[in-house]
This record gives C-alpha cells, structure tokens and sequence, in this order.
C-alpha cells in the first residue's frame, strides 16, 4: 500500500478549511488531491483534533510492543517445555538446552539468558576431557602402576609433594572416570554360631581357651600375646609373644602343647581370623578337636580366658615398660611359673592351678556345668 504525503496532522488541517467554508473544489485544487480522498478523509478524520491523533498513535504503538511482548513469551514458554526439568549445572548441558531453545526459533541472546549461559562460553568449543586432562591422566596412571593399592589422598598427597597444584576436585574427578577406585573392606560376615554352654570340666585336657590380646612397647610398636589356659584347673598353658600370631604359628603353638599336655577333646575360642581360617579349622578336623566358637559380640561365653586375661594385663602388661619383645616373654615366663605354682586361686580353693591338678587327675570323667 502506497504511503500518504500528508501526515494526519495536515491531513485534520485540510479537512478544517473545508469546514470553515471554503468550497471543496477549492481546497482540492490548491492541495493538489482528489475529491474523492478528502471525502476518504473526512470519514475517518472528521472530528478529531491533533492531540487526538497523537494519543491513538501513542496507544496503538504499546498495543503493538505488547503484541510482541506476548509473542516472545508464548514462544519462550512454549520453547522452555522442551528442556528437561533436572536442574542444568555443567556448561555442556547448558550449551544443550541453548542449542534446544535455539531450534525452537528463539534469539541467541535470549537462548542464552534463559539457560545461564554467557554468549561466549556457547561459541567457544569444549576441548575434550582427554586433551584437558592429559597431565592429570599420566601423573594418576604413573603413581598407580607403582603403587598399585593407593587410595585416592594417599594419590593426591604425592601429587602435591611432587608439586601438581591442581584442584583436589578435577583430580577427583579424573580419579574417577578412569575408575581407579578401590572397591570398599565390607565387613565379613559369620556363619550363625549357636551359643556354646560354658561347662566345667573335673579333668583336665578336656577344654581349652585361647585369646589374643594387644598391648605396645615403649617405642610405640604393637605386639600381640596368644593366651591358652586349661579351663579344669585353669593352669596357663602358654603366652605367645609376637607382633604378628597368624594362623600358621597359632597352629605350631598348639602342636607343641599337645605335645607336651595331649591333644584335649575342644578347644574355647572367639571369632577372630586366624581362628576361623580354613588352615586352623582343617588342623583341628585332623586332631579330632572339636571347636566351641562363641557367638560374636559375646565374651563372657569365654569367660575363663577373659578372667585370666584381666588377671595377666593388670600384674604383667600395665605394671611394666618394654623395650624389646624379648623382654616381654622373659617377663611373661618368669610371672607364667609363679601364677601356675605359687599364686592361689579362689576359684581353686586358694590353692595354685599345679596343686589343684591331683585333685582333678582322680576325679570322674565328667563335665559339671556351671551353676547359672
């Protein structure tokens, strides 16, 4: 449509001239325009003064912007359905979401406002995490084939004394996606051990108990003690002084009881590991011993052990400082002797664990169970 010559200001103050009395005819000629378009302006201009014009023009312009406005929203709207409504974090996704709302035919600068995105970070191409991450990458497969059981600190911690400050969170990360974690220590789980009755043997050789127990040196270093009693007349059989009792020297130890003492019809023990590996259990299958474990959690059903054990770290672990091992089995020794032959028992009688073993040697072959 071909646009008008005269604004709608000159056009009012055409139409005024005609009104004020001048011939039509002559206010055609003189502005050079047809009868026919004042008589088109007359019935769409007449009445209307010029601050008139100005304030329609004014309200068809907002209506105009609010058409707009309405369009980009509903288009907004209708765009922002389509993104997935997990809460977008990492550039990637956002730089998805851009590119989704950008086919949905919204402006880049919206597109990206809308997805927390700066205009920059959309152009400029990730580099791919194995460029990123190459230095990392060798660093991590460097320590790890040379120390294989490594966890992710101890890997860190050496990272940072070779001098890689990089962030605790990127070496994670790439920790993690090269899937060096170790698998977790689950905790290991016992067969259900029925609940052994604590029974007093009359003769002995019938039931031991053993236990270990923990205690240090003076340095600071650990040591372990294998205690073995016989719960009858509740001599001590041996103290095992070691910093490390596995399963292999549990067993010559007992060998070598039983060779002095005999082989006894069960043994008393907790759940630990060198008593229920498959080594031990397999040994005491072959010397016909039969094994009472007490239920986890539960030492009073080795109550025997556990009085000797109190009786052993109050007179001998707590009343000392050691500096060698050898210094703790002379020690032991010296005070196995005395608590077997010369210190009384009141579970005895008063009398030391060797004299009271006449009494049992004579004694019927029987259990008697201790009164509850």
């Amino acid at each position: 449509m071909k646009k008008s010559r005269f604004t709608e200001s000159q056009i009012v103050a055409v139409l005024k001239e005609g009104e004020a009395g001048m011939p039509v005819a002559e206010v055609c000629r003189k502005h050079g325009i047809s009868s026919a378009a004042y008589y088109q302006w007359k019935s769409k201009y007449s009445g209307v003064q010029v601050s008139e014009l100005q304030r329609l023009r004014e309200l068809e312009a907002e209506n105009a912007k609010l058409k707009r406005m309405y369009a980009d929203l509903a288009l907004e709207n209708a765009a922002i359905k389509d993104v997935p409504e997990p809460k977008v974090l990492t550039p990637s996704a956002r730089r998805e979401v851009v590119a989704q709302l950008l086919q949905a035919k919204l402006p880049i600068t919206r597109a990206c406002q809308i997805a927390g995105l700066s205009r920059a970070a959309y152009y400029k191409r990730p580099m791919p995490a194995s460029e990123r991450d190459a230095e990392v990458i060798d660093a991590l497969n460097a320590l790890v084939s040379k120390h294989g059981r490594w966890g992710f600190w101890k890997c860190f911690t050496r990272l940072r004394l070779d001098g890689r400050c990089w962030n605790k969170k990127r070496v994670h990360r790439v920790y993690c996606e090269m899937g060096l974690n170790l698998p977790r220590r689950s905790k290991k789980r016992l067969p259900d051990r029925p609940r052994q009755p604590l029974d007093l043997a009359v003769e002995p050789n019938r039931c031991w108990a053993l236990d270990f127990m923990h205690d240090a040196l003076y340095c600071g270093r650990r040591f372990r003690t294998l205690n073995v009693i016989d719960e009858a007349n509740r001599e001590c059989l041996a103290i095992e002084v070691g910093t490390s009792i596995p399963s292999a020297r549990l067993i010559r130890v007992l060998s070598r009881l039983i060779d002095c003492y005999g082989t006894p019809d069960a043994i008393r023990l907790d759940n630990g590991p060198e008593m229920i590996s498959q080594a031990f259990t397999e040994w005491a299958a072959a010397k016909g011993i039969a094994v009472r474990y007490i239920q986890p959690g539960k030492p009073n059903q080795n109550a025997f052990i556990e009085r000797f054990n109190r009786t052993y770290r109050t007179e001998v672990l707590d009343a000392h400082l050691f500096a060698t091992l050898q210094q703790v089995q002379a020690i032991t020794d010296r005070w196995l002797v005395d608590y077997n032959e010369y210190r009384p028992h009141e579970a005895l009688g008063g009398i030391p664990p060797v004299q009271y073993m006449p009494r049992l040697t004579h004694a019927p072959n029987l259990y008697r169970p201790l009164s509850t």
